[in-house]
């Protein structure tokens, strides 16, 4: 269980998150929609402590901090809840002088200190998850962003984290690439791989989301399951929100196929 309370993010006069509180249980996707600057990236840079909060309380399972405003959060705590989670970034952030083997293998090697061969092992599995074990030995350069992204997910999902986090991770790919991703994906949420995403993808929200959060000005306006959301918000700010968006992508709804 992830368990967001009171939570708060200062950009020195900027208040980014504002009081934000929610719970997300195991085995379940939940995406984090809105405009851009409304809170959802900080939000879920916040599960993994990218960004420190500035106040309230963050748990991960069995591990909870408190933060409070001008007090050190402890280094050992923050790796301990970090450990926890997987993070797959907007542009890959591969390395781009290792193949995509060792791109998976590093965290499992040079973190946990994993021996190589169990590492490969991992490694070689993960790929085929994600069906680019044909592609183990290839550099990062001579693979679509399609290919790269799915390559980032399985290096996230290496260390076996409690919790997936996305940040945007279809925004970089053309209709065609993006949809590798997208059933990727669906098929952890199938698998019932923990997810919190942060996107603008239609697509991808209503195909293996869950549940669904909406945030405005650093604030949760409204959450409710992907069927609710899409096809009967309540609130009329998100109700103009889905709008433009399906406007813009054409695509059908069908309330969330991965629950």
């Amino acid at each position: 269980m992830i368990k967001l309370t009171n939570i708060e993010k200062r950009f020195g006069a900027l208040v980014a998150l504002k009081g934000v509180s929610a719970v997300i249980a195991e085995g379940t996707v939940t995406a984090l929609i809105g405009p851009s600057g409304g809170g959802k990236s900080t939000m879920l840079r916040s599960i993994n402590l990218l960004e420190i909060p500035t106040s309230g309380e963050l748990t991960i399972g069995e591990e909870t901090i408190v933060f409070q405003s001008g007090v050190k959060v402890d280094g050992k705590a923050v790796r301990r809840l970090r450990r926890q989670t997987g993070m797959v970034f907007q542009n890959f952030q591969l390395f781009p002088h290792q193949t995509a083997l060792a791109n998976v293998m590093e965290g499992l090697t040079t973190v946990l200190k994993w021996p190589a061969d169990k590492a490969r092992a991992r490694a070689l599995a993960l790929l085929e998850k994600v069906g680019l074990a044909h592609k183990a030995e290839a550099w990062p350069a001579t693979l679509s962003g399609g290919q790269q992204q799915r390559v980032a997910i399985a290096r996230a999902l290496a260390p076996s984290p409690r919790v997936l986090l996305c940040d945007e991770p279809t925004s970089a790919l053309d209709p065609e690439l993006s949809g590798e991703v997208v059933d990727v994906l669906a098929q952890l949420a199938r698998e019932g791989t923990t997810m919190v995403m942060a996107t603008h993808d239609l697509r991808l929200a209503s195909k293996i989301a869950d549940r669904v959060i909406f945030l405005e000005a650093g604030m949760i306006v409204e959450t409710g399951t992907a069927r609710e959301i899409f096809t009967t918000p309540r609130h009329e700010r998100t109700r103009r929100f889905i709008s433009t968006l399906t406007q813009r992508d054409e695509v059908g709804v069908d309330g969330g196929d991965a629950s």
